[in-house]
């Protein structure tokens, strides 16, 4: 997921460059959506992961 959402960032900064501006919106807030999923999901496996008790 984070994958996507650094492809999806280059994206809008390629887009950008060129002047897309339509497809940097959309590409830039996907990649944020997909970002912040990952960065909770990422927390919530911190959490609840597997421990060894020795």
């Amino acid at each position: 997921m984070l994958k996507w959402s650094v492809i999806l960032l280059i994206i809008a900064l390629i887009a950008g460059i060129f002047g897309f501006f339509n497809i940097v919106a959309a590409a830039a807030s996907i990649a944020k959506i997909l970002f912040f999923i990952f960065i909770v999901l990422f927390i919530i496996s911190l959490f609840t992961g597997r421990s060894r008790n020795i």
